[in-house]
């Protein structure tokens, strides 16, 4: 599997993360009225669901696959913003 297939299944595992916890924030919502707790369940959930992002970086210069500057985005590199390296033919 490639540094780039690896960010990618990641994003797709956040965005999954990402429904579920509109979902959970919804129901308790809908059941048990407005509730900052099941909010802040959600947004602790979706940090750790993220925390497997900071481990996907390039292979040659170690830059991280999604921060463009200083800005983080959803969807990762396939080409290396600092090194120019091709993230879709690299290998773990």
């Amino acid at each position: 599997m490639t540094v780039y297939e690896a960010a990618s299944a990641h994003a797709k595992r956040m965005l999954a993360a990402l429904v579920v916890s509109i979902l959970f924030v919804l129901v308790i919502d809908r059941f048990f009225g407005h509730s900052t707790i099941a909010f802040a369940i959600a947004i602790i959930g979706l940090v750790a669901a993220n925390r497997p992002m900071l481990r996907l970086n390039c292979p040659t210069c170690g830059k991280n696959l999604f921060f463009r500057g200083m800005f983080v985005v959803p969807w990762p590199n396939k080409v290396c913003g600092k090194c120019g390296t091709d993230l879709a033919a690299q290998s773990n």
